[in-house]
């Protein structure tokens, strides 16, 4: 069963539980504590004041202590219940999204190659932040009901002390304050959804504009690409104006319905002592004011479920499998095969043929990121139902467009063979890849930062360092797709000569993808591929 955000959530709820619950209770403290201070200090200061008029010998007689004792205690209960409330929500929030983001990236890895291709940086930074914020807002106010609850049975138990008049006025005023929230979030949705997209597109826009930089400014095209930008930001101005105005309605709202609840308990009251009166009035405001946080969760009903409708597209986007997957360890010594050969450990493969013709796509198929694997077998196993730990044990990828981090040479590095790892086995790899002169060149050397996706670096030296990320991992097969496009010559040389050296060092076998000479002059088979040929009739099989 796929994964879903509400699902995550469920299962994050059951792990938080305990602080969770601390929150809803804390919660309920401060709504009851609220409601009881306010209705008691109303009846408070009217028995003063009618002590005050009945003179001397009343004022003597009134007990102020006890009121004032439990108003007190009161006051400290909210204070310290409101300060639990906040940690602990917040603690359970973060530490729910501490599962979340991760299982968010992990579904965006194991989505096919043409649902992953289509997620841009802007989208998936739009989903993995303020598209996981709105979830944290949900999550932290899962209290807020408890208190609405606790607000509402303590303010009915004043109120009963009155009249059962005045305590189901209260209750109709809060009724109607409920619905009518419902009701506008109903309405307002839409533009709530209209906000989340908006501010998608603009994010989209500017991390476009910005990756292209340099063209639009060699081009001229600066102004056309802000104003691009400025009709993103626009457009999410006016999905916010609108869904402001309505938030408007909705502020208005829990602005006045307390306060029209305390009217009409008072109106009500009108036969009840002063002291009475005065705790109907302040408890029926407080009874409807201690739902004014549940009532806010209607107000983000819109950009909520737009934010869940988003990430579940994420979850929800896992490359189908026709079988459960499939878990083998492999032995180290792993040969290719095909109906014409077989390839023994340690062989240097070639992989020739025109554009389009299938090439990366094979060595993205070997290493699980493409889903249309029925023409090639490890072990007589279909790749496509092996779990991807044990397809990507078999190979070490360095692919045509690397991505770095932004980050150190060692942070890259320490990508395909985290620590412990000694110095010297990071600077072997970079001398095979012919980076090492150009790293001891650097201030900082191995912890030289590289910017985003390596802009400290040329094109060919980003190549190398990924190049050397995969000389580190431990396995059988090297997959090499275009390893010496954009060097010199001389580079050129240098660096398949060390790639010869490497591999005759270490036995590994290499499946390397090329259209220049001088890398496929070592390889000792060639195989020229033809995409729809290939996927007919060639079955290429690790036995």
């Amino acid at each position: 069963m796929r994964a879903s955000i509400h699902a995550l959530i469920a299962v994050e709820r059951r792990r938080q539980r305990g602080k969770l619950a601390i929150a809803a209770l804390s919660a309920a403290a401060v709504t009851a504590s609220s409601v009881l201070l306010l209705g008691l200090s109303g009846w408070f200061i009217g028995g003063a004041a009618l002590a005050g008029l009945g003179g001397p010998a009343v004022v003597y007689a009134f007990n102020y202590m006890l009121p004032a004792v439990a108003i007190r205690l009161l006051a400290i209960l909210r204070t310290g219940g409101r300060y639990t409330e906040r940690i602990l929500g917040h603690e359970a929030a973060f530490g729910a999204l501490a599962q979340l983001r991760p299982a968010l990236f992990r579904a965006i890895v194991a989505a096919p190659a043409v649902t992953a291709l289509k997620l841009t940086v802007g989208d998936a930074s739009m989903r993995m932040v303020q598209d996981v914020d709105a979830v944290e807002a949900r999550f932290v106010r899962l209290s807020a009901s408890w208190g609405a609850a606790a607000s509402f049975i303590s303010g009915m138990a004043l109120l009963l002390c009155v009249g059962v008049v005045p305590a189901c006025a209260t209750m109709i005023v809060l009724g109607l304050a409920l619905l009518t929230a419902w009701a506008l979030s109903r309405l307002s949705e839409i533009n709530g959804r209209a906000v989340q997209r908006a501010n998608g597109s603009l994010k989209q826009e500017y991390m476009r504009a910005i990756a292209a930089a340099a063209e639009l400014r060699a081009y001229g095209l600066g102004d056309w690409a802000a104003a691009r930008v400025a009709a993103e930001g626009e457009a999410l101005l006016d999905a916010q104006a609108r869904a402001t105005a309505w938030g408007g309605y909705s502020t208005l709202l829990q602005a006045t319905t307390p306060g029209l609840a305390g009217v009409v308990a008072l109106a009500l009251s009108a036969n009840a002592s002063l002291p009475l009166a005065a705790l109907a009035a302040l408890a029926a405001v407080m009874t409807v004011d201690g739902a004014n946080a549940f009532l806010r969760g209607f107000e983000v009903r819109g950009s909520l479920a737009e934010s869940e409708a988003r990430l579940d597209e994420i979850l929800q986007a896992r490359a189908p499998l026709e079988h459960s997957p499939v878990s083998m360890r492999f032995p180290p010594n792993i040969s290719l095969s095909a109906p014409a050969a077989v390839y023994p450990p340690g062989t240097i493969l070639g992989v020739s043929g025109p554009s389009g013709s299938g090439k990366s796509s094979l060595l993205e198929r070997l290493v699980g990121l493409r889903t249309d694997a029925d023409a090639i077998r490890i072990g007589g196993v279909d790749i496509g139902v092996l779990e991807p730990a044990a397809l990507r044990g078999c190979f070490a990828y360095a692919p045509q467009d690397a991505a770095l981090l932004a980050g150190t040479v060692r942070d890259n590095l320490l990508l395909a063979r985290p620590a412990p790892i000694s110095d010297d086995l990071l600077w072997g790899a970079l001398h095979d890849a012919g980076l090492d002169e150009r790293i001891h060149g650097l201030p900082a050397k191995l912890d030289a930062w590289i910017g985003e996706n390596g802009a400290a670096l040329s094109g060919g030296e980003r190549r190398r360092l990924s190049l050397a990320r995969s000389y580190l991992r431990e396995a059988p097969w090297l997959l090499l797709d275009e390893p010496t496009v954009g060097l010199d010559s001389v580079t050129e040389a240098i660096v398949i000569e060390r790639l010869r050296s490497r591999l005759a060092r270490t036995g590994q076998g290499a499946i390397l993808v090329s259209h220049r000479p001088a890398p496929l002059a070592i390889c000792q088979v060639m195989r020229y591929t033809d995409a729809k040929t290939f996927k007919q009739t060639e079955v290429l099989e690790l036995v």
